[in-house]
């Protein structure tokens, strides 16, 4: 009989893509909103703003992070599961 990962259970990594994710969507938003004053013609944003647009690549490295932490961890638990005892 096979071990199954249950459902529930967080695999090494998990949360870094989950943070990862949170943090791209905010600065994508973030980017929208900065953008928009110059379609719309009113006044442009203040330069902070420009720089929460920046989150959007910080967001993407850290799932980036979270994705090479899980494969690592895959390959880990595969070379424990085939070498002999």
């Amino acid at each position: 009989m096979r071990d199954k990962t249950q459902t529930n259970s967080a695999a090494p990594g998990d949360r870094l893509i989950r943070a990862g994710a949170i943090v791209f969507f905010v600065g994508a938003v973030a980017t929208l909103v900065t953008v928009a004053p110059l379609f719309l013609g009113s006044t442009p944003f203040p330069t902070y703003m420009f720089g929460l647009s920046m989150l959007m690549g910080v967001g993407f490295l850290v799932a980036g992070a979270g994705v090479l932490r899980s494969i690592a961890a895959g390959r880990r638990q595969a070379r424990a599961g085939t070498q002999p005892s």
